[in-house]
C-alpha cells in the first residue's frame, strides 16, 4: 500500500522514458564526436583530454568532496576504481577508431552483464537459472555480432570486450564506495582519478591537439556529463524496468549516424546481437526489481 501511495505521488514513467531517450541522445552524440576526432589524436591522449575538459563541470561537485572525509582506504579504492575506468576509456576510444559506431554501442551493452557476474563472483550475490540463461544469450549476442570465422575480428573488436570489461569492475568498486559515500563524491572523485590515471597514457603519446580538435573533445565532454546528469534524472523518474529497454534505441540512433556521417553499412547482424543482449540486461534488471520487491514486501506490510 505504502508503495503504490509512492508510486502515485511519483512523476509518471513517461518522464524518465523522456529522460533516457535524451540520455541516448547525449551518448550517440558523444560517440559521433570521437569517432568524427578519430586517430588524428591518439587515444590515450584524446580520453586523458576529455576528462581534462570536463573538470570544469566539476564545480558544484567540491565542496560535498571536501566535506567526506576520505581515509587512505578509500583513496586505495578510488585510485584503483581510476585506474580500471580509464583503461577502459582508452580501449572505448581505440575502439571508435577501428570499428563503426553500431557495433561500439552494441558491444557496450555488455557492461551490466559483466557486473552481474562480477557481483556473484566478488559479492556472493546469488545466480539463479534465469540469470545464467539471460548472460548467456548476452554473449550469444556478442557472437552473432563478431560472427567469428565468418568475418575477420579486429583489434577493436577485442578493446570493446576488454572495455566492458574494465568498466565492469570500474562499476563494481562503485557499487562499494556508494555505500560510503553520496552520488556526487563518488563522480567527482571518478573523474579526478580518471585523469590522474590517464596523465601517463597521455603524454606516451602526444600529439599536440589543433583548437579545432580540442573544442571537439570539450564537446564530448559536455555532453557525457550531460548524459551522466540526464540517466539520473530518468532512474528517479522511473524504475530501471521502465527505462532500460528505451537504451536499445541509442543502438538505432548510433547505426543512423554511422550510415548518415561516416557512410557506414547498416549491418542487420549488429542489431540482432545488440538486441539479444539488451533483452538479456532488461531481464536481468527485471528479475532483480522483482526480487526486491519480494524482498520490502513482509516490511511494507508490517503495522
Amino acid at each position: 500500500m505504502a508503495d503504490s501511495a509512492d508510486a502515485s505521488r511519483g512523476p509518471p514513467p513517461i518522464v524518465g522514458i523522456l529522460w533516457m531517450l535524451l540520455t541516448g541522445a547525449n551518448f550517440v552524440a558523444v560517440t559521433a564526436l570521437v569517432k568524427h576526432v578519430g586517430d588524428a589524436v591518439p587515444a590515450p591522449e584524446a580520453a586523458f583530454l576529455r576528462y581534462l575538459l570536463g573538470l570544469v563541470f566539476l564545480a558544484p561537485m567540491l565542496r560535498p568532496l571536501f566535506r567526506a572525509g576520505l581515509n587512505r582506504a578509500a583513496f586505495v579504492l578510488y585510485g584503483w576504481r581510476g585506474l580500471a575506468h580509464a583503461l577502459g576509456v582508452i580501449c572505448w576510444f581505440y575502439a571508435m577508431t577501428r570499428i563503426p559506431i553500431a557495433e561500439v554501442t552494441a558491444m557496450n551493452y555488455l557492461n551490466p552483464v559483466y557486473v552481474t557476474i562480477g557481483a556473484a563472483l566478488v559479492f556472493g550475490e546469488r545466480l539463479a537459472l534465469r540469470r545464467i540463461l539471460a548472460i548467456a544469450v548476452a554473449f550469444a549476442g556478442v557472437l552473432v555480432i563478431l560472427r567469428p570465422g565468418f568475418r575477420e575480428v579486429s583489434d577493436g573488436h577485442l578493446a570493446m570486450l576488454f572495455t566492458a570489461l574494465f568498466f565492469g569492475a570500474s562499476y563494481l568498486m562503485a557499487k562499494k564506495l556508494s555505500e560510503r559515500d553520496n552520488a556526487a563524491v563518488v563522480v567527482a572523485m571518478l573523474s579526478i582519478s580518471v585523469t590522474i590515471a590517464l596523465a601517463p597514457f597521455a603524454f606516451a603519446v602526444w600529439v599536440t591537439p589543433t583548437l579545432t580538435q580540442l573544442s571537439w573533445l570539450f564537446g564530448v565532454a559536455f555532453f557525457a556529463t550531460a548524459g551522466h546528469f540526464t540517466m539520473t534524472m530518468a532512474f528517479r523518474a522511473a524504475p530501471l524496468t521502465v527505462t532500460q529497454p528505451v537504451t536499445f534505441l541509442q543502438l538505432v540512433w548510433a547505426t543512423l549516424v554511422g550510415w548518415l556521417m561516416f557512410d557506414e553499412a547498416v549491418d542487420g547482424w549488429v542489431i540482432l546481437g545488440g538486441g539479444m543482449i539488451v533483452g538479456a540486461v532488461v531481464f536481468i534488471t527485471w528479475r532483480e526489481a522483482v526480487l526486491r520487491r519480494r524482498a520490502s514486501a513482509p516490511a511494507a506490510t508490517k503495522p
